[in-house]
This record gives structure tokens, sequence and C-alpha cells, in this order.
């Protein structure tokens, strides 16, 4: 079963098949004359040990499906623990989880994996998705660059969302906004992944975001190069050690 048919089936395959899905969590068909929800595909990304699996767990209607594994010796010499030392497992494919945002929106959601050797698999969940969730922890800024330049490029929606760890500093929207050179109109906000309140409040401000952009702009916005050239510069002095 492919990503296609969770969107259509939902995880426990027990979908209409032909579209009629209720939204309320039970697989079954809508009632006559029932207008039916809005579905939205939306992905949560960010970098490694951002919360992704934790927010989509936390906000998912039904039971997620997650496909994480332990991190092994030669994993970790891979992906550097710094800022997220009690990390044990990790996510090599996706996330799924649902949830029934109102009457009118129904949201699937998939989490990617965050480890650039699994960044090819970007393209194939980002396929029909509508917009996006960015975690950035903000011991690790630099993590969230490679989520926000792939949305850009692609033209997708999408709202930074600041995972507040115990322990992590606070910075100001606009301080966050400066730091990872975003578009004065994409949506920075704070959010606890543990929380469903907090994550269902980061979906809400997404699709606000979306529905505004889509009556406010008849074409695909244009990349921002400055912008990305900008954000490189600061990548690579991240992994340089330079501030």
């Amino acid at each position: 079963m492919d990503c296609v048919d969770v969107c259509e089936y939902g995880v426990d395959g027990r979908g209409s098949g032909d579209g009629n899905w209720d939204g309320n969590g039970d697989g079954g068909r809508r009632s006559a004359g029932t207008v039916p929800p809005a579905t939205l595909k939306i992905l949560v990304a960010g970098g490694f040990g951002a919360g992704k699996t934790t927010f989509v767990g936390a906000v998912s209607e039904i039971e997620p499906l997650s496909t994480e594994e332990l991190l092994s010796g030669l994993g970790e010499s891979r992906d550097p623990l710094g800022g997220v030392e009690a990390k044990t497992a990790t996510t090599v494919a996706l996330d799924f989880g649902r949830i029934t945002l109102d009457p009118q929106h129904v949201l699937y959601l998939f989490g990617t994996p965050g480890q650039e050797r699994f960044w090819f698999l970007w393209e194939e969940l980002c396929a029909g998705a509508l917009g996006a969730v960015v975690l950035a922890d903000t011991r690790r800024l630099a993590d969230c660059f490679p989520a926000v330049d792939f949305f850009e490029r692609r033209g997708i929606g999408f709202v930074v969302a600041v995972n507040e760890f115990d322990g992590g500093h606070r910075y100001a929207a606009e301080e966050v906004r400066e730091a990872v050179g975003l578009a004065p109109e994409v949506p920075v906000v704070r959010c606890d992944a543990r929380l469903a309140s907090s994550g269902t409040g980061t979906l809400a401000t997404l699709v606000h975001h979306l529905l505004t952009t889509a009556r406010n702009q008849r074409t695909p916005a244009s990349v921002n190069t400055g912008t990305n050239e900008h954000r490189n510069q600061r990548t690579q002095q991240s992994l340089n050690g330079n501030p």
C-alpha cells in the first residue's frame, strides 16, 4: 500500500474506496446529502530529532503509523546527537496520522525522515501535498534549512513551528524569521510537539495560511534567490562552527 492508497483507504483499510470518507475516524460512508470535508495532505518536516514523530502521534485521531528503528552505533556516527542525546530511535521512511480539524477539513499527516541519507523520500512524500509544517529546534536551527529550501523551491506553502524543547533557548518569532531567512508572509509559531492542543493549533495556522495564500495569489510564488543564498551561507557557517 503506497502513500496514495493510504490517503484513499486510511491506515486500517476500511475506507469506502470511492472517496466518500466521513472524517469520523471509523472508515464509514458519508450520510446522503452531506457535504464532504476537504481532505488535505500535509507534510511534517524538519531536521533530525526535531520532534516530527512526536508531533504526528500527538495530534492523530487514529493510531499513527510509524517506521521508527533503534539507533545503532553506526547510525550515531552518521547522525550527530548534539542537543538530542536522549534520542534512541529514528524514522527511516515516514510517519502517518489523520486529524479532523473541523467539519470542513480532514488532514492526512505525513512525517518525513530527517537524516540526509533519507532525503530522497521527500520527493515521493510531497506528491499531492498542499502544505507543510517545518519543525525547528533552536538548539540546532540550521537543521531546518533544507526543509525550508525544499518547500520554497516547490511552491508548497508552509509554517515554521519552533518546538520548544525543555532547556532550549526561547527566541521571539522575528528572531527566528531573521535567522532562517523567511519571507514576511510565512507564519512562525511556537509549539510543544508533545501536546495535541499545541499541534492542532499549529495545523490550524497552516490551513489558514494556505487558504489566505490561495485567495491572494493566482500564480506560484517565485523563489527568493537572495534569501536562499543567505540561508546557504548561514548553513555553511554553522557547519564550520562559526557564528
